[in-house]
C-alpha cells in the first residue's frame, strides 16, 4: 500500500480539470481511480489499491443488505481518470456535482488514498473537528501517539 500525506490547494477549471500534485502523480501514475467518498468528498486511490478494495467489497455476503448498498455506493461512484500532458485529470461531471466541487478545492492525502473536497467543506468540516476528544476515540480503537 502507498501512502499519502500533505494538503494542496487547487482550482478546477472552467472545463472541468483538475491540476494533481507532483507528488501524488509520482505514485498514482498516468491512470488511477476516482470515487464517492464519505463526508462528502471524493475518493482517489491507485490502481492497485483500488484493486484491494475492490476485492474486499466482493467478498462482503450478498446476503447482507448493509453490505450491497455499501458496495454499490462506491462501485457505481468510482470511474478511472488519466493524467494529460500537463498534469490534469478531467473530473467527471456527476462525481464533481456530489461533492459540491465547483472552482477552489483541496487534496489532502490521508494514508492509503487522496481525498478531494471543495474548499468550503474542507474548512467547515476541520472547524469543528476537536482533535482533542477525536484523539480518546482513537485511544478506544488502539492508537496511541
Amino acid at each position: 500500500m502507498v501512502l499519502f500525506m500533505g494538503r494542496y490547494n487547487h482550482t478546477i477549471d472552467p472545463k472541468g480539470r483538475l491540476s494533481i500534485p507532483s507528488k501524488y502523480r509520482e505514485i498514482l501514475g498516468d491512470e488511477f481511480v476516482v470515487s464517492k467518498g464519505m463526508d462528502g468528498c471524493l475518493f482517489v486511490y491507485a490502481n492497485e489499491d483500488w484493486k484491494v478494495f475492490e476485492e474486499k467489497l466482493a467478498s462482503l455476503p450478498l446476503i447482507n443488505p448493509e453490505a450491497r448498498q455499501f458496495a454499490r455506493f462506491f462501485l457505481s461512484g468510482a470511474q478511472y481518470v488519466t493524467v494529460d500532458k500537463q498534469g490534469r485529470i478531467l473530473m467527471p461531471q456527476d462525481l464533481r456535482e456530489f461533492a459540491g466541487l465547483e472552482k477552489d478545492v483541496v487534496l489532502a492525502g490521508t494514508g492509503g488514498r487522496i481525498e478531494i473536497w471543495s474548499l468550503e467543506k474542507w474548512d467547515e468540516i476541520n472547524s469543528q473537528a476537536d482533535i482533542n476528544t477525536i484523539s480518546q476515540g482513537m485511544m478506544n480503537l488502539g492508537l496511541t501517539i
